[in-house]
């Protein structure tokens, strides 16, 4: 397995969910957003099935009508370092903005975290899209969209530099000699830039894998960018087969141009599959759940992309309204592709709310079929793993113990893990430390089982 490419799977716990249904789910607790038994029994049940990462979004703004999770969820680095206590393998991945925060905070948080879990923390970046956040921040405006990109930039390289405050062996730690710290292997960063000023250094080591894994969201021209500039690992909204192919080949060149070897970014769409017994049965269900949808909060779903603009205002019935003039200063990527998706094909507001205004599972069958459809993007270049949508518990039962299975006998994923941090389950190499190279080139292939096993304490499996 270690020779050939391998399939990457990441659960993202969404709590009561990100859609407008998911919540209603009789098996699923009211509570679950807030609830860490819940995290903590869905994070072991992934790592149980080997998963690579449990993954946790956010957002800083929300508003009536927003989706249940986001209504009332945990934040994430408080939300993960729980987890990291009772798990022991399986990667831990937050979001957080670099548009309303501090690159000196962030680095002390996800450092933390990074050692708390004995490296298995992943950062995913973004730049908070919704206005209303501005003012959440002490600011009456958000950032504008290019602004927004070119901050995150400077910002990820800043924490980066203070993640790197102390060559590894920087604290020989000898009582005899009274010797604590080698001063000489502590770095200030001494940045001045256009976004930021920060001295450092960090009061933080590194950590196990070196530093914690950089994941990127983003859809839009300025997204990619950030991406192929900074990411190990990319949240990607593929909705179709060829789409994700597109969005696959145009990452990795923008990489590949940048300097960077495109196998050292992994895609990894969101996938929400509807599973039964047989495939008549799985496109019942799907017939079911979109007849249940609710045309009212369909348009609150679809005007998020575009600042929660209010799309009831409109004729259902009539073609999908002019946005000239409609600030696409939010989620810029999606945005455009609604607009640009329902022109071409000619929609009505209605059915853009239908078939855009939700996230739609491309994934309908049996077992069997959603193997060979997770097959085929990943063969084909569409994903190099997927991140799947966790709320309603029989739907992820049902993946982890009838689908990882196919996937494993035909040799596309993981039975067992191979190391212990993030990095080693991704494929990821160490990052090289600024301060002393050829150290750290000797540590850039991911640690083996056995090495982690010498170099790390082994995390007591937690008690039930």
């Amino acid at each position: 397995m270690s020779a050939q490419r391998q399939l990457h799977l990441g659960a993202i716990l969404e709590g009561v969910g990100t859609d407008q249904q998911s919540w209603r789910d009789p098996d699923l607790p009211g509570d679950a957003s807030i609830d860490i038994d819940w995290y903590v029994e869905n994070a072991r049940a992934a790592e149980a099935a080997k998963f690579d990462l449990v993954f946790i979004v956010d957002s800083p703004f929300i508003t009536p009508d927003t989706a249940p999770h986001f209504l009332n969820r945990l934040e994430p680095l408080t939300l993960l370092s729980a987890i990291a206590t009772q798990t022991s393998r399986i990667g831990l991945v937050g979001t957080l903005t670099t548009s309303y925060w501090e690159p000196y905070n962030v680095a002390r948080q996800f450092g933390s975290l990074d050692h708390i879990s004995r490296g298995r923390a992943g950062w995913n970046v973004v730049t908070t899209g919704l206005e209303g956040a501005a003012r959440n921040y002490g600011r009456e405006e958000n950032f504008l969209h290019a602004d927004r990109y070119e901050r995150a930039h400077e910002f990820v390289r800043v924490v980066q530099g203070l993640w790197d405050s102390y060559e590894d062996d920087a604290f020989p730690r000898d009582k005899a000699a009274g010797v604590f710290l080698d001063k000489g292997k502590q770095h200030r960063l001494d940045h001045k830039g256009k976004h930021f000023s920060v001295a450092g250094p960090l009061a933080l080591s590194r950590s196990p894998q070196g530093q914690p894994v950089i994941f990127q969201a983003g859809d839009s021209s300025e997204g990619r960018d950030l991406g192929a500039a900074i990411a190990e690992a990319t949240f990607a909204a593929s909705q179709s087969f060829e789409d994700g192919q597109r969005y696959y080949a145009d990452l990795k060149a923008r990489a590949a141009a940048l300097g960077r070897d495109p196998d050292q970014i992994k895609v990894l769409p969101g996938l929400f599959p509807i599973i039964a017994e047989t495939d008549e049965e799985a496109q019942a269900i799907a017939r079911a759940q979109h007849e249940a949808l609710d045309i009212d909060k369909l348009l609150v779903q679809l005007g998020r992309a575009f600042n929660y603009h209010d799309f009831r205002q409109y004729d259902l019935d009539a073609p999908f309204p002019d946005l000239t003039g409609v600030t696409l200063n939010s989620y810029k990527g999606q945005a455009e592709r609604i607009i640009a998706t329902a022109k071409r094909e000619g929609y009505t507001l209605r059915e853009a709310a239908y078939k855009l205004g939700q996230w739609k599972s491309g994934f309908v069958g049996s077992p069997e079929t959603i193997a060979d459809e997770i097959e085929r993007w990943f063969t084909g270049r569409a994903a190099d793993g997927f991140n799947l949508r966790v709320t309603r518990p029989a739907d992820f039962k049902l993946f982890r113990e009838r689908v990882v299975p196919i996937l494993q006998q035909r040799g596309l994923f993981r039975t067992e893990y191979e190391g212990r941090t993030l990095r080693d389950h991704l494929g990821l190499p160490v990052p090289a430390h600024r301060h002393a190279p050829a150290q750290a080139i000797a540590a850039t292939q991911p640690v083996s089982a056995e090495g982690a096993e010498q170099a790390e304490p082994e995390l007591a499996e937690p008690a039930e």
